[in-house]
């Protein structure tokens, strides 16, 4: 083929006429004859192999010219032809290039075949490419349905196929046919038509997928070729850039590229194009192209990440964009820093250069922690946690980073929060200092050695070096007196005396020991035989430079030549040194290494105690993260909860304890997070056998276990019996183990016997029988005869018998009981009754879980219960006779009223208080046994009987209750209605008529209990006042009759006792009344909010905790005394401020509760006798307004308060008004309904404190708002500023109509707010009083003080003869029934 073949730009470009040479396509074959020219082709290509392409070239470019008209087998046939040539032509090639005997037609035929070939295969490529992408847009993957060859099927081929073409491309390029052009330079277009190519095939959506792995990585090496040795650098540079711009996916695919070409094919300028090329991109430029940002972004950090050695020559280009306002190109930018820190500019090894590159990035980095992006501040926080993973960070840069670090966590961001934590963990994790922090631990040894430097210093400053004087100085100070002493010499008197000093001379060996000689008289002040030995030695050593110039003996020749020795040449001097003493030089450096040393072993110190005071109060932060709201927050914390408690933090046991609670959080994820991290710390010890896994995991649970609050163990349970019922395998020797400290088998303390046993009932929740089958071990251990030493391990072994009771199990069947004359039961009365006559703190608590005990799991435990209360009042009486009194017996007690005074002195208080409160323990326990116990052992009997005659009835005649089986499911749904009232009635009856007896022993204590609570001068003794009022409430929890009666003693108590703990008792007491019998305690629900204002914070919080949980379930109904507890909001106690918070929080969630209640709160808080400051109004009303959300809402308010200007009497409640209606959070609709209740404030707007706020209110709604409403606000504010400047009687009447809207037609229409009426009856005393919710306008006029009678003046009897129902309310104090409350059925309370 003589022909030039030229690759053309366009495929039709072939079959037009070409130049001189240049080969031109002559027949393009039809589709119908191409089977058989493509079975030539075939053919051809077996016989005479790749050069075939010469002669068949139409047939493959008729296939492309034509592909959509040739059907698919055709194409592949085509495409698999095409591989084979160009497999061939790579496969031959090698040999032709290498021989030199080959033809200049030869070469020009194989290179023509090289370019047809490589020309057909990439168009080809192209079209099945451009085809396979149509189909995936048209056809949804997946429905390919057979694969074949046929129609649109075959492409399902074509990844396979894809791969050979790459295969072979790459295969021919490889081979060096540049020596087939001439001059080696290959033509453009050429590498341009394989490169178009593949970039084609880059453009695949899925080319980032996993699946094409190997397609992509074909492409890449193919690319790198052509870059390598093909001269396409440029062009691969510009067009990389320019698919980031349009194909996002392909970031991390040109990362991938970039770094194998820069690596393995050697072509390292490809990173400085490409970075280079995105350097230079302007922000403007960015901003337009949001993908492309995104891209550039992806790519730069995923290059960094993979050569960031190759990025750090090209990091200053890049650095540009941290300036920029593109956040993903500053991330970007960052995280390549980060890289290079990481991998290049870490360790000792750098030089001066690296090190300044390195303080440079970090800086960079420390400035975008502040960056105004939260992403960018979030991101850059990663970065620093993976280079404190990577220990990249330098020494001197912790403190400063984790400083940042813990100021991040007030971030508003959650993104930079959680990232914030996560580096501190990374701190911990691995800090260069030590694996336990404590400051308080490192602050001892650092003082210590803080002391020891300073000693170290002093030392050395007392040991300060003689000062060196030079030879010069020296030579200054003693040249007058040596010159009168050589004139002396020299002088003829002198010379007979010559003799007599040289006797000190010794012989010199030579010139310079003659120097040195005469140098050592000279520093010891020898001066007469210096000059002696000097003149001599001009005699002995006359050729010697050093004595040369005494050839002329005279004053001034000698003192130049004592001069020239004494301070002589360096020679000389290095000589004299050597002469002179030792200087301890060594001694001086040992000190100072050893000075060195200690300063940084103080430095060391400091630097670890800054850590940890950093990480400490970091914990702080992050522990009041454990309850936010967000879920990844949470895990986050807990994380790091876990991190500082493995690294035995100061106060790391805080947090773990803090999120123990968070084991019942609703959110799976918290809960799950919990319990792996306590599995972590605790339930997954370390140990070589399973025995010491098991020590090791007891320790740690009782350690926990230790001084934790009654909460915390619940909580603990649910994780440690999930641990029991998870099948561990430590299971049975960890409750081995627990027996064992238990019982005292290994010596442990006390604290660690209770959480044992402890522990035993928490396992016992999972597995009855670990303490059902050892139930006589703990009575004999714990509840034998040493029960009275140590209440506290009883009390804890009480709780953990309880575990085993139905209670916690809820079985349906048969209730699990213990006969009356079980060990236990016997243990445990046995107990009561020595403690009950002793003086010991722990017996009461054990006390009352004995009897809740007793109640769930003995037979008859009315019975065990009344022999006990004998046989405790027994003891007691027998105290007395003890004590001097003559017999007693326990009837007595029933005449308590009648003692006198000198018999009850004789009764110690503290062993009546304990009797007392056994009393109301057993009565109180006594009705939950019938209520919930017995109630539900009936239903149970009843469900077995009816089931019983159910089937009864069914086997006798099954045709007739076919017949009436709808009749017959009423007939049953009554009965059972009324057996169930029946049961009911029957409890109610018995508590009634039946506890209460005068055959019951718990009547006997009952005028007892009156008597302490209703005389507290008698009986003042605190824990008898305490225990008589806990008790009378117990009782009164029997039946209504007894609450009726007390209800006013118990309420005298709530007021006007002296001790808070009673205050505060009688609160609880009051609240459970309320709920059992709501009738009788509603009257006095007054007198309950009354004690929101106690004096003492444990009684206001206790108060706030018992009404929000009776406004909460509906108990009370919500009035205006709810403004006692908005006071709480601004109350010095936090924790109660808290709960105030947390009761609006939740009354919020009920619809339009808060809205209706606002008004009346806002007329008691503005009273005038309340005083309560401007301030704290401010404060509690901007906090109520936050829960005014809804527009009609806001208009109904707005209307509201506007009328309240009209009833308002003094000028601070016209100020509070004007507040509430400024923290409104006003929309278009209130302010329109403000400016039509104008007449009610103009007038008063000339107050500053009026005004103002009103004035805020037109700042509020002009920002965002529209041009037109805009205006109407504008024209609102100078309308204020009129009346405020002017007074109301100067600003003309006319204006201020023009600017009110007109309506209905009137000319001059004025909204007037109707005054209220003048004949409107008040209420009175003891009538009802009008809701607060109403929607009239007298409903928010604030009311006037009403005059109350003056109540008699109550006081407690502190005298025996006074009467005993002075200390009780009188009985016109009893407030009246006004608001019946429905009571609801015994049944459904029992259900309950």
């Amino acid at each position: 083929m003589s022909l030039d073949f030229f690759v053309p730009l366009c495929v039709g470009d072939l079959v037009k006429t070409g130049g001189i040479n240049q080969y031109v396509v002559q027949d393009v074959v039809p589709p119908k004859q191409l089977p058989s020219y493509l079975c030539k082709f075939k053919a051809a290509l077996r016989s005479h192999g790749p050069l075939c392409i010469l002669e068949h070239f139409d047939t493959g470019y008729s296939v492309l010219q034509q592909c959509n008209a040739v059907n698919m087998s055709m194409k592949e046939d085509t495409l698999d032809l095409l591989i084979q040539v160009v497999s061939g032509l790579a496969a031959s090639l090698p040999v032709l290039l290498g021989s030199t005997s080959t033809s200049t037609a030869e070469r020009k035929e194989k290179l023509n075949a090289v370019k047809m070939s490589v020309y057909l295969l990439c168009k080809l490529t192209e079209r099945f490419e451009s085809d396979s992408c149509r189909q995936c847009i048209v056809t949804a993957p997946g429905k390919g349905g057979k694969k074949g060859k046929g129609g649109g099927d075959g492409l399902l081929q074509w990844d396979s196929e894809r791969e050979k073409v790459l295969h072979a491309l790459v295969q021919l390029f490889q081979v060096d046919i540049h020596s087939l052009w001439s001059l080696s330079l290959v033509e453009e277009e050429f590498i341009s038509c394989v490169t178009c190519c593949c970039y084609k095939l880059l453009e695949n959506p899925t080319i980032s997928h996993v699946k094409s792995k190997p397609t992509r990585d074909c492409i890449i090496h193919l690319l790198g070729v052509l870059i390598k040795k093909y001269n396409h650098l440029l062009g691969a540079s510009v067009k990389v850039i320019q698919l980031l711009q349009h194909f996002e996916q392909l970031s991390s695919v040109f990362a991938q590229a970039v770094s194998v070409w820069s690596t393995e094919y050697g072509v390292r300028a490809i990173i400085g194009e490409v970075i280079r090329e995105i350097g230079q991109r302007s922000s403007e430029e960015l901003a337009r192209e949001a993908s492309g940002v995104k891209a550039f972004s992806s790519f730069i950090a995923e290059l960094g990440s993979l050569v960031p050695e190759l990025m750090l020559p090209n990091i200053s280009v890049l650095i540009t964009h941290l300036d920029g306002e593109s956040h993903t190109m500053r991330v970007a930018v960052c995280e390549v820093l980060g890289e290079i820190l990481v991998r290049v500019l870490c360790g000792d090894g750098l030089d001066d250069s690296g090190k300044a590159d390195r303080d440079r990035f970090f800086d960079t980095l420390q400035e975008h922690l502040h960056d105004t992006h939260s992403y960018v501040r979030a991101r850059v926080l990663q970065v620093y946690a993976r280079i404190v993973n990577s220990k990249a960070l330098p020494l001197s840069k912790y403190s400063e980073v984790m400083e940042l670090a813990v100021g991040r966590l007030m971030d508003k961001s959650i993104n930079a929060v959680k990232s914030a934590i996560q580096l501190l963990a990374a701190f911990i994790a691995h800090n260069p200092y030590s694996c336990k922090l404590s400051s308080a631990d490192l602050k001892k040894p650092l003082e210590k050695e803080a002391a020891k430097l300073k000693e170290m210093k002093e030392k050395l400053e007392g040991e300060a070096p003689v000062a060196v004087i030079k030879a010069s100085e020296l030579w200054a100070a003693m040249e007058p007196e040596l010159l009168v002493t050589v004139e002396a010499e020299l002088e003829p008197t002198s010379e007979e005396d010559e003799d007599d000093g040289d006797v000190e001379e010794d012989e010199a060996e030579d010139d310079r020991a003659t120097a040195v000689k005469v140098a050592q008289y000279l520093r010891v002040n020898k001066y007469r035989n210096a000059v002696r030995l000097c003149i001599r030695a001009h005699g002995c050593f006359p050729e010697s430079e050093r004595f040369a110039s005494l050839s002329t003996l005279t004053p001034e020749t000698l003192m130049d030549t004592l001069a020239l020795i004494f301070k002589g040449s360096d020679e000389d001097t290095s000589d004299l040194s050597q002469n002179l003493p030792p200087t301890p030089q060594k001694e001086e450096e040992g000190e100072n290494g050893e000075l060195k040393k200690q300063e940084m072993l103080v430095q060391y110190l400091k630097d670890t105690e800054t850590f940890a005071l950093q990480v400490e109060r970091a914990i702080s932060v992050i522990n009041s993260m454990l309850y936010w709201k967000t879920t990844s927050v949470v895990l986050e914390a807990v994380q790091f909860c876990v991190t500082v408690c493995e690294f035995s933090v100061a106060n790391s046991v805080s947090g773990v304890r803090k999120m123990l609670p968070l084991v019942w959080s609703t959110d799976t994820a918290i809960k799950d997070a919990v319990v792996q991290a306590y599995r972590r710390l605790y339930l997954n010890p370390q140990g070589e056998t399973i025995r010491v896994k098991a020590h090791t995991l007891v320790d740690s649970l009782s350690e926990l276990m230790v001084d934790a609050s009654l909460g915390t163990i619940q909580c603990l349970e649910e994780i440690v019996q999930e641990f029991f019922g998870g099948g561990s395998n430590l299971q049975s020797t960890v409750v081995q183990v627990l027996w064992e400290r238990f019982t005292g088998k290994r010596e442990t303390s006390g604290l660690h016997r209770r959480a044992a046993v402890l522990l035993l009932g928490m396992a016992a929740r999972a597995e009855r029988e670990v303490v059902l089958s050892n139930l006589d071990t703990l009575c004999s251990v714990a509840l034998g005869e040493k029960v009275t030493e140590d209440f506290l391990l009883a009390r804890d072994a009480v709780i953990t018998i309880c575990s085993i009771t139905d209670h916690v199990r809820q079985s349906k069947g048969a209730p699990f009981r213990l006969p009356q004359d079980h060990q236990l039961f016997t243990c445990l009365t046995q107990a009561i009754a020595e403690g009950v006559v002793m003086e010991d703190p722990y017996w009461q608590s054990f006390m009352e879980l004995s009897v809740r005990l007793m109640y769930f799991l003995a037979e008859s435990p009315d019975q065990l219960c009344s022999r006990l209360l004998q046989r405790c009042a027994r003891l007691l009486l027998d105290q007395i006779v003890e004590g001097g009194e003559l017999g007693k017996d326990a009837g007595q007690i029933q005449d308590g009223s009648q003692e006198s005074n000198e018999q009850g002195e004789q009764v110690n208080c503290v062993c009546l208080a304990q009797l007392l409160a056994l009393c109301g323990c057993v009565a109180f326990w006594q009705v939950s046994h019938l209520e919930r116990s017995v109630s539900a052992e009936l239903r149970r009997r009843r469900g077995e009987r009816e089931e019983r005659e159910e089937k009864e009835k069914t086997l006798s005649s099954k045709a007739k209750h076919a017949a009436n089986e709808s009749a017959m499911e009423e007939e049953l749904g009554v009965i059972g209605a009324s057996a169930e009232d029946t049961e009911a009635e029957l409890i109610r009856n018995i508590c009634e008529t039946e506890l209460l007896a005068e055959e019951n022993l718990l009547c006997a204590f009952l005028p007892l209990l009156v008597r302490v609570c209703s005389s507290p001068g008698r009986y003042s003794h605190p824990q008898l006042t305490t225990a008589a009022c806990l008790a009378l409430s117990q009782y009164m929890m029997i039946s209504p009759s007894v609450c009726e009666e007390n209800v006013r003693l118990m309420f005298t108590v709530l007021e006007r006792s002296a001790l808070p703990v009673v205050r505060a008792n009688a609160v609880i007491a009051l609240g459970d009344l309320t709920v059992r019998f709501p009738n009788i305690l509603e009257p006095w629900t007054q007198n309950l909010y009354a004690r929101l204002s106690d004096e003492v914070p444990s009684v206001r919080q206790t108060a706030v905790t018992v009404l929000t949980q009776l406004v909460l379930k509906d108990v009370l109904k919500v009035k205006g005394q709810v403004s006692e507890v908005a006071v709480l909001l601004i109350d010095p106690e936090h924790h109660i401020t808290s709960l105030a918070l947390n009761f609006f929080n939740e009354l919020s969630s009920k619809d339009n509760a808060i809205y209706n209640l606002l008004p009346d709160i806002i007329s008691r808080l503005s009273d005038p006798e309340r005083g309560m400051t401007s301030e704290d109004f401010n404060t509690i009303m901007k906090q109520l307004f936050s829960y005014i959300t809804k527009e009609r809402q806001t208009e109904s308010l707005v209307e509201k308060l506007c009328q309240r200007f009209r009833t308002a009497k003094t000028e601070r409640q016209w100020c509070d008004v004007a507040v509430s209606l400024s923290l409104l959070s006003m929309c278009e609709r209130g302010f329109k309904r403000l400016q039509e209740c104008w007449e009610c404030y103009s007038d008063k707007l000339t107050e500053p404190g009026v005004y103002q706020p009103l004035l805020s209110i037109t700042a509020k709604l002009r920002r965002g708002a529209k041009a037109q409403f805009k205006a109407q606000v504008g024209e609102f504010e100078k309308r204020l500023t009129a009346v405020h400047t002017r007074g109301l009687e100067n600003v003309e009447s006319p204006e201020m109509n023009e600017e009110n809207p007109k309506e209905g037609g009137s000319s001059k229409t004025v909204m007037r707010t109707p005054l209220p009426a003048r004949g409107r009856a008040r209420s009175k005393r003891g009538q009802a009083k009008p809701s607060v919710s109403g929607c009239g306008d007298d409903s928010f006029v604030t009311p006037r003080k009403s005059r109350k009678s003056k109540k008699p003046v109550i006081t407690f009897s502190s005298e025996e003869d006074e009467d005993e129902e002075d200390a009780v309310m009188a009985e016109s104090e009893t407030p009246k029934v006004t608001t019946p409350i429905a009571r609801i059925s015994r049944r459904a309370r029992l259900r309950n």
